[in-house]
C-alpha cells in the first residue's frame, strides 16, 4: 500500500478498535514519593493534579505548558516564565553534561511557547567533595549552551550539603523570554487535518544516559541530542507564522507528549511508524533493552503542529536551519477523540498510552 494512504486506510480499523477508550484524570494513589513521579508520566501527572494544582491552582498555572504565559505589558508581547531543576546521573556523559541540560532545557522550554528566550537564572546545590575542575567544566558547558541559545545567565545561587546528602551536583534554572505579539501558539489553535512534525531522530539522550551509567554490557557510539531549538522554532515560525501548537519531547519521550497534545485538545492523534525518526543504533540499543523508543526521553527534539497545507515549507524551513531529520510523523483526527493511535508498518495499529513507570530514571 502505498504509504501516503496509509492514514486514510486504516482510519476506520482505528475507530473501530479503540473508538470506546478515553482518557481519564489520574487519581493519586500514592502515599509516598517514588521514582515514577519524577518520570513525566502518569505517576507525575497525578501527583502535579492532586498536590500542586489543588494548592497553587490559577488560570496560568493551568495552561500546563512549558512556560507560563503571563499577561504583562511587554510592549504588545507577552511573558514566557519558566524553572526546571537536573538531577541526571551521570552529570557528564556523551554529547552533553547537566550544564548544557540546564540551559538547553530552560531555553527550550520558553521556546516551544512561542518566546524569544531572553535571561536565565542558574542555581547550584553541590555537594561536599565535589571536584572544582568537574564543576569548572560544567560551568563552561552553561556558559557555551547560554552563547549558542543568544541568551545570558544574569542571576545565581550556590548551596553546599555534607557528603552524601546530595549527588555531585544539582542544577536549577529559571528563565524570561518574550512572545512576539500576534504570535499564539496552544491546544486551542489545533485544528482536524493539521500536521504533527518532529524536529529530529528521537531516544538518543535518554539511550546515552542510560549506556553511559556502565550498569548495562552494551557499548554503543549514542549522543545525546541535548541542544537549543529556539534558532530551529524562530525558523519555523519564520516560514509558518501559523504553527499551531509546539512541545519539547523530553521525559515520556514522543508518546507521552502525543498524549499531552490528544488530552488537550480533545481530538486524536494518529502517527506513523516509519516515519518517525530513529538512528539505527539507538533503535538497536532500545530493541536489546526492551524499551519503545517512543518513551525515550530527547532534550533537543520538539514536536510541532501545523496546518496541513503549510507542512512542506515547515520542515524545509527546519531542514535549513540545521535540523536535516525534520519531517512530517502524524496528523490530527477528529475520532478517536482523545486517544494516541500508531499506525505501523504493517498496516496495523495500537494504542500509545502515556509512560508508566520509569524506565529511565534521572536522565534530565
Amino acid at each position: 500500500m502505498d504509504p501516503k494512504n496509509r492514514l486514510n486506510a486504516n482510519e476506520s480499523n482505528v475507530n473501530d478498535t479503540i473508538s470506546q477508550v478515553r482518557r481519564r484524570p489520574g487519581r493519586l494513589k500514592d502515599t509516598h514519593i517514588t521514582l515514577s513521579h519524577g518520570a513525566g508520566g502518569k505517576a507525575s501527572a497525578a501527583l502535579v493534579e492532586h498536590v500542586f494544582f489543588d494548592e497553587y491552582g490559577n488560570y496560568i498555572l493551568q495552561q500546563s505548558g512549558d512556560s507560563a504565559v503571563v499577561p504583562v505589558d511587554m510592549a504588545g508581547g507577552m511573558l514566557a516564565f519558566s524553572t526546571d531543576s537536573y538531577v541526571v546521573n551521570p552529570i557528564e556523559f556523551p554529547g552533553g553534561s547537566i550544564g548544557e541540560l540546564a540551559v538547553n532545557g530552560t531555553v527550550n522550554d520558553l521556546a516551544v511557547a512561542g518566546a524569544v528566550p531572553h535571561s536565565i537564572s542558574a542555581a547550584f546545590i553541590l555537594e561536599e567533595g565535589l571536584e572544582i575542575e568537574t564543576l569548572r567544566r560544567i560551568v563552561a558547558d552553561m556558559r557555551r549552551a547560554a552563547d549558542a541559545a543568544g541568551v545570558r545567565i544574569v542571576a545565581g545561587d550556590t548551596k553546599v550539603v555534607p557528603h552524601g546528602a546530595g549527588d555531585k551536583v544539582y542544577v536549577t534554572t529559571a528563565g524570561v523570554g518574550v512572545i512576539p505579539e500576534g504570535r499564539t501558539v496552544g491546544p486551542s489553535q489545533v485544528q482536524t487535518g493539521d500536521a504533527i512534525i518532529v524536529s529530529g531522530p528521537i531516544a538518543d539522550h535518554g539511550m546515552s544516559v542510560m549506556l553511559a551509567r556502565g550498569d548495562l554490557a552494551i557499548e554503543a557510539p549514542i549522543e545525546s541530542d541535548t541542544r537549543e531549538v529556539a534558532s530551529l522554532v524562530a525558523a519555523l515560525f519564520a516560514a509558518v507564522p501559523g504553527t499551531r501548537w509546539l512541545r519539547d519531547a523530553t521525559r515520556g519521550g514522543v508518546a507521552t507528549v502525543a498524549n499531552e497534545l490528544a488530552e488537550s485538545t480533545g481530538f486524536g492523534v494518529v502517527l506513523e511508524d516509519e516515519k518517525i525518526p530513529v538512528r539505527p543504533m539507538t533503535r538497536a540499543a532500545c530493541d536489546m533493552l526492551g524499551i519503545d523508543p517512543l518513551y525515550v526521553a530527547n532534550e533537543g527534539t520538539f514536536i510541532a503542529v501545523v496546518p496541513r497545507e503549510s507542512a512542506e515549507a515547515a520542515c524545509a524551513a527546519l531542514k535549513q536551519a540545521g535540523a536535516p531529520d525534520a519531517q512530517v510523523i502524524g496528523r490530527i483526527v477528529q475520532e478517536p477523540a482523545r486517544a494516541v493511535v500508531l499506525v505501523t508498518g504493517f498496516g496495523g495499529t495500537r494504542m500509545v498510552d502515556k509512560l508508566v513507570g520509569d524506565p529511565l530514571p534521572r536522565i534530565c
